[in-house]
């Protein structure tokens, strides 16, 4: 009996990158739009109730949008990048870059750059991680120990952002020449947020202007 051979190609898991600060940050202005709005909606006279449902149709999917729904979701054959207003779902062979700036953002083979919302990047965790660096690269001296030995921890070592565009920037090396990670950029306009915003924003100008 013969025994299966193994695959020549690494499995990979599928990875997914949130804001955990914007998750928790939007769940409590929805709460807070909520709870004004409602008591608005049942507490308010003349057109304040109709004025009031208006706003949250318009606010309640922007802070959805911008807080909740953002996220990265990284196979081994693409990339889908879920952003406030767009998705976008780009194959790994059609992925040039990622990289962090000023912010996280993935770039393809015809230079467009897509911005990753759920990798926000945090100048101040950033300097830290520099300084953890900088201090590992004095004791490594002082000790007759390479500088790059892992004296540390080494989430400590790299900006969470850093380290998460790093993950993404060999998932994208390593599918770019797989088969199944061939393939066009792809994006979808999010119109379940933006359809709804629209209409919340129309209403309330129009009640504002009849009075």
């Amino acid at each position: 009996m013969t025994s299966p051979t193994p695959s020549a190609e690494p499995a990979y898991a599928d990875r997914t990158y949130r804001s955990s600060a914007g998750i928790a940050g939007g769940a409590l202005l929805l709460a807070l739009t909520l709870w004004l709005g409602i008591d608005a909606v049942f507490q308010g006279h003349g057109n304040a109730p109709w004025l009031a449902l208006a706003m949250l149709l318009c606010v309640v999917p922007l802070i959805v949008a911008f807080s909740l729904r953002p996220a990265v979701f990284a196979s081994a054959d693409r990339l889908l990048v879920r952003n406030p207003f767009r998705t976008i779902t780009l194959p790994w062979a059609c992925v040039a870059d990622v990289r962090a700036g000023y912010s996280s953002e993935a770039i393809d083979r015809s230079n467009h750059k897509y911005q990753l919302w759920a990798i926000p990047v945090s100048l101040r965790r950033r300097k830290r991680a520099a300084r953890v660096q900088a201090r590992d690269a004095a004791v490594g001296g002082r000790s007759g120990l390479s500088v790059t030995a892992d004296v540390t921890d080494d989430k400590a070592r790299i900006a969470p952002a850093d380290q998460s565009v790093r993950d993404l920037r060999d998932l994208a090396e390593q599918g770019a020449t797989r088969e199944s990670a061939q393939g066009a950029v792809s994006i979808r306009w999010a119109y379940e947020v933006i359809a709804p915003a629209l209409v919340g924003a129309l209403l309330f100008f129009v009640l504002l202007a009849i009075g």
